[in-house]
């Protein structure tokens, strides 16, 4: 199969994610079934999708004949069976549980055409795992694409241990053609490139919450004025209890480092999961929460976040997850919106200071996920 072959896109799931990536697909000019459960669901993910290319037309970025062309390709339903009947190409875009996307791949495997690739666009699980719920490991992938999907321009197009180079390829070149940027993920491993660089940033904020100080209004005031969203306030709007999930993941496959502490438990036992509930680290209830620059720390600054993601850049160069140092600023800035990547700025900053950085934080936790690698510390990476 390549990707000229394929023209009949499913999306399992209608969710914001799910609905996002089903939008990107028919601003591309393909034909795609939305799938969810309940009805309520799949309405709510077509009027995102309408929400969505209103936008569009607002701005002057489709027309009123490309919006009626995308709508009319879109059909839903809530049975899986229907979805996939006679799809090329199939996206699954329900919650990160394994059990949960393993039992859909099941049924992908087994009303999906045999020619299917089925792809998960899992954030963090590894791919071979999702795959032993089929009996087609080769044509199963991994197809990270960012929130908002049909905004966002990187996808990770993630290969398992069994994902054979026609589906890797197909996938690659579907996301071009649909003007988003591909980066292949060339090792199946846990976050793969952009969520495993930032993880160790929450590792951070849950050792900081763990030992009382700075606040966190302390520590994100130190960073508002230099990005769209300081460090808590990011994961609050994200959720606590996505972070969590993702560190407890991370904990059982890459380093027990990871494992969330006592004091960011306590948001998820409370029930305070940030935005979506009102409240978690911060008030939000009556808006975006102000944050006082007044107050920021001067013992924490950006160079400390840029120093765990370059070092944790190396680890994936290390393990052969991604083969160049380009290849991950490629992801990561089209995964985040920056300019540049971390690979990019320690150019500039100067690997010197960074590892000075590092050596601060590992001298205050003393864990391996913050512990310099040898490729750190020599400090020899060319971009």
């Amino acid at each position: 199969m390549k990707a000229e072959d394929v023209k009949k896109i499913a999306v399992i799931g209608a969710g914001a994610m799910g609905h996002g990536i089903t939008a990107a697909f028919l601003r591309g000019g393909y034909a795609v079934t939305m799938r969810d459960i309940e009805q309520e669901f799949v309405d709510k993910g077509v009027a995102g999708i309408k929400d969505s290319f209103n936008r569009f037309k607002d701005r002057g970025r489709m027309s009123e004949e490309e919006y009626e062309k995308a709508l009319s390709s879109l059909s839903t339903t809530v049975s899986i069976e229907e979805a996939v009947k006679d799809a090329d190409f199939v996206i699954e875009a329900v919650p990160e549980k394994l059990d949960l996307k393993q039992s859909v791949f099941t049924d992908l495997d087994k009303f999906a055409p045999e020619q299917a690739i089925l792809a998960s666009n899992t954030s963090y699980i590894k791919i071979t795992d999702i795959a032993k719920a089929t009996n087609r490991p080769e044509k199963v992938i991994g197809y990270h694409f960012f929130n908002p999907a049909v905004l966002m321009r990187l996808v990770e197009v993630v290969r398992g241990e069994k994902s054979s180079d026609e589906s890797i390829q197909v996938a690659y070149d579907l996301a071009e053609s649909i003007k988003k940027v591909p980066v292949i993920v060339k090792k199946d491993s846990p976050g793969f490139i952009f969520n495993r660089v930032n993880e160790p940033t929450l590792l951070l904020l849950s050792k900081i919450l763990e030992k009382g100080s700075p606040s966190p209004e302390e520590f994100d005031a130190a960073f508002k004025a230099m990005m769209p969203m300081a460090p808590f306030e990011l994961m609050d709007f994200a959720g606590i209890d996505i972070a969590v999930n993702g560190m407890i993941y991370f904990a059982k496959e890459i380093s027990k480092d990871y494992e969330p502490s006592e004091a960011l438990m306590a948001y998820v036992k409370a029930g305070n999961l940030g935005k979506k509930t009102g409240k978690g680290i911060y008030d939000w209830s009556t808006g975006r929460p102000e944050i006082d620059l007044d107050k920021a720390t001067s013992q924490y600054d950006a160079n400390h976040l840029v120093a765990l993601q370059v070092n944790e850049a190396t680890k994936l160069l290390e393990e052969g997850v991604a083969d160049t140092p380009q290849e991950i600023d490629l992801a990561m800035a089209n995964g985040g919106g920056t300019p540049i990547g971390p690979f990019a700025i320690a150019s500039g900053v100067g690997y010197p200071a960074l590892l000075e950085k590092l050596e601060e934080l590992y001298k205050e936790f003393p864990i391996d996920v913050f512990k310099p690698t040898e490729t750190m510390k020599k400090g020899d990476i060319q971009v």
